[in-house]
């Protein structure tokens, strides 16, 4: 019985290990992700045109607590948005 924990507790770290690079990646990936939905979501308050404005204004409740976080990760020291001040 001992065996098959030891051995279990063995492949966890084995796939652990090889993961670890790959969790990074996939994190960095999201991150770009959500970056670029955000751009999509304050393309028309930035001046962008945005086709799909009307689809997107019911997310702002939701997005607006990582706003600050986006736009210093998009190298924007304030905010860029007259009606949100979050700096």
């Amino acid at each position: 019985m001992e065996h098959k924990c030891a051995w279990k507790r063995f492949v966890q770290l084995y796939d652990d290990v090889l993961s670890l690079t790959h969790k990074q990646e996939v994190a960095r990936e999201l991150r770009d992700e959500e970056d670029l939905f955000f751009l999509l979501i304050y393309s028309d308050m930035l001046g962008i045109p945005n086709p799909a404005f009307y689809y997107t204004l019911e997310l702002y409740p939701y997005i607006m607590e990582k706003f600050h976080d986006w736009h210093l990760r998009m190298g924007m020291e304030k905010s860029p948005l007259e009606g949100i001040r979050c700096c």
